[in-house]
């Protein structure tokens, strides 16, 4: 975004916005704790981060302080849209490698990603304590995708790094400022205040908070904020650590509470007097309501929260990727914020499970959840949540080996352990079978066999046509007319 209708002589100088890319694993948000002082990698789940997150610092380069602002953005194939995002929004970029690892198909998408986005970028070569580090192997590796380094037949600047200890750091940074230099990266204080929303979180505490990235303008408390699908009026405003504060300059990050209506990720916003005229109508709708009818009976329905806007995309495209043996899932709602008791009705009403990713489950919900909690699965890491999925998909398609039908229940309905009378209507049930409840031919849940009799006898199994009472261990409040199914 370049200053718009500015007078030359308002012009001043910004800070860099730099976004730093490649793939997993290769020391991205290492390299960011290094120059942070922080320890954030090591409180990433998995290992890995997981959101887009953007910081500040001040780095002295000839005996001059500057300040640089950095986007750190996820590795995981699974967020290469949040990826693109913060290439769009930086002036700058430091492509990350590992000297042992070389180039890999996350470090092929951040190069694609950056020549369209027309990103200038440098190349930091980390990782070169490793006992296998290759950095000339590195240097061929990255001239075959096309990115040719300086001394190596091109002229993208390069530092060799070790972002654990801290080797080579200083000079990265220095020729970040002066790739900075070259670009003249200006803008006009006098101006609306103008940039991008790069994430959007929800909170039971404080509503809806959007951060921000300043591109023009000075941000002020108080301002009048509106985007393409949002707007609201900046009634807190925090610089990247968290500290309130009454206005932000240029390459800023901020976080902004006091939103009426949330915006969404990647959108131009808009503050100050003028603003109003950017708002957008009534109608606007945050989240696309997803088809809440079922496509395929052997599908899994899921309801999918998440805790900020650009991991519930991931997660969103995850999901319409999961597929087993032609099977897959059907969303039929999602939002941020922690699962609530709507969320919980809604799965109710279309047998659907709940996904939740970095989130908690609210006390409303944990109530009308009391018996029903293998309704929800959650994680803080995306890819278990990928094979928890998988798993459970590849699970609905073994075939049928046992099935009872309820007929009687016995004794305290209410309990975990509860006693039924049934009639298998096909196979064979065992007692150490794990069992699925079925109603109206849907999964609604599991159970297990505690004892299984005919007769008042103990028996090992029950085939198809008889009849047989079976004290079994669930949450679920089993019905007449449930099925305990098995599969084998």
């Amino acid at each position: 975004m370049k200053p718009k209708n500015e007078k030359k002589s308002n012009l001043l100088p910004r800070p860099p916005i730099v976004v730093v890319m490649g793939h997993v694993d290769h020391g991205k948000t290492t390299l960011l704790d290094y120059i942070r002082n922080t320890r954030l990698a090591i409180k990433e789940a998995g290992g890995i981060t997981q959101s887009i997150g953007a910081y500040e610092i001040i780095h002295e380069s000839s005996g001059v302080k500057r300040k640089i602002t950095f986007i750190d953005t996820p590795g995981h194939e699974a967020f290469s849209r949040m990826r693109e995002r913060g290439a769009t929004v930086a002036d700058l970029a430091i492509l990350v490698v590992a000297a042992d690892d070389g180039v890999q198909p996350q470090t092929k998408e951040s190069i694609t990603t950056l020549k369209k986005t027309e990103t200038p970028f440098v190349v930091a070569i980390n990782k070169i304590d490793a006992p296998d580090a290759d950095i000339e192997r590195v240097k061929s590796e990255l001239a075959q995708s096309e990115v040719f380094l300086e001394g190596y037949g091109g002229d993208i600047s390069w530092q060799a790094i070790s972002a654990k200890k801290g080797d080579g750091i200083k000079e990265l940074l220095d020729l970040l400022l002066l790739a900075a230099d070259l670009e003249s990266l200006e803008y006009d204080p006098s101006h609306n205040t103008e940039g991008v929303i790069i994430e959007v979180t929800k909170e039971a505490t404080r509503g809806t908070t959007a951060v921000l990235i300043v591109k023009n303008g000075t941000l002020k408390r108080g301002d009048f904020i509106t985007t393409e699908s949002g707007y609201g009026r900046v009634k807190i405003l925090e610089n990247f650590m968290g500290k309130a504060v009454t206005e932000l300059a240029p390459s800023s990050p901020a976080q902004i509470i006091g939103w009426e209506k949330s915006p969404k990720i990647g959108e131009e916003f808009f503050a100050g007097p003028d603003a109003k005229v950017h708002a957008p109508s009534a109608s606007s709708s945050q989240f696309q309501k997803l088809d809440s009818k079922t496509k395929d009976s052997k599908n899994i329905n899921v309801v999918i929260k998440a805790d900020t806007s650009g991991s519930l995309e991931a997660l969103t495209s995850i999901i319409h990727h999961i597929k087993v043996n032609e099977k897959g899932i059907d969303i039929i709602d999602s939002g941020i914020g922690d699962i609530s008791e709507n969320d919980v009705k809604n799965a109710l009403l279309s047998q659907a499970l709940i996904i939740g990713f970095r989130i908690k489950i609210n006390k409303d919900a944990e109530n009308l959840l009391h018996d029903k909690k293998d309704l929800v699965i959650t994680s803080e890491i995306i890819y278990d949540l990928t094979k928890r999925l998988e798993d459970m998909l590849r699970e609905i398609q073994k075939p049928i080996t046992g099935d009872l039908e309820i007929l009687a229940l016995f004794g305290d309905k209410t309990g975990v352990k509860k006693i039924v009378g049934g009639k298998m209507t096909k196979g064979i049930i065992a007692s150490k079978n794990p069992l699925e409840v079925f109603r109206n031919g849907k999964n609604i849940g599991t159970a297990k066999i505690i004892n299984l009799q005919h007769n008042r006898k103990d028996i090992a199994e029950v085939k198809e046509g008889k009849e047989a009472g079976l004290l079994i261990e669930s949450t679920i409040a089993i019905r007449e007319g449930d099925h305990l199914v098995v599969r084998l």
